[in-house]
């Protein structure tokens, strides 16, 4: 069974970004000796276009073969004429309004995410799955996420858009790692208890 890892940036008080989704705010936290991080050990999760600024796009995927991103998280590449933000993965969108693919490599998810997720992580083989973002996706895959990857920034936003979406049950995990930066971040792996 491949993992699916839910890897996200938030605030201390768990906000992926401001009410509209917006995470700019954490940008200045992307310093060189986070950003070395990065690129060493999570490079599949940086976009292609990040991954070819700083000459890591000739690693092979360690961790991650595939990515599911919600439409909002897809439409921030779109903005920017990117219609394949992750090329170096299978890409997968869940929308329901989206309508057609405007790239070959992104497969739109109109129906039954989880069912799709599903038999993605049924899969023979192959490396994990990267859940990218998006507050509404990250909660309804919730019973799906095996890992989560909290990538914290010393900043609170007070409200915003939260890393799930709400009417959740008591989900569990365990803290397997975490570490800490010159900046303040922190980031924190937990598996899931089962």
């Amino acid at each position: 069974m491949r993992k699916l890892s839910y890897v996200v940036a938030c605030s201390l008080d768990g906000f992926i970004g401001d009410e509209r989704g917006d995470a700019s705010a954490m940008y200045r936290y992307l310093d060189e000796e986070f950003t070395a991080f990065l690129a060493a050990e999570l490079p599949e999760t940086l976009p292609t276009h990040v991954r070819e600024a700083l000459g890591v796009d000739h690693l092979e995927n360690q961790r991650f073969d595939t990515v599911v991103q919600g439409r909002a998280s897809y439409e921030l590449a779109l903005r920017e004429g990117i219609t394949s933000p992750y090329g170096h993965l299978r890409e997968y969108v869940a929308s329901r309004g989206l309508g057609a693919s405007p790239h070959p490599n992104v497969e739109i998810i109109a129906d039954d995410l989880v069912g799709r997720v599903r038999a993605l992580k049924a899969e023979e083989g192959g490396l994990g799955i990267f859940l990218c973002g998006g507050s509404q996706v990250a909660g309804a895959l919730l019973d799906e996420i095996d890992e989560l990857v909290v990538k914290s920034y010393p900043l609170v936003y007070g409200k915003g858009m939260p890393m799930f979406g709400t009417g959740l049950d008591l989900k569990e995990f365990s803290l397997e790692s975490v570490r800490t930066f010159g900046n303040g971040a922190l980031v924190r792996t937990y598996g899931r208890e089962r």
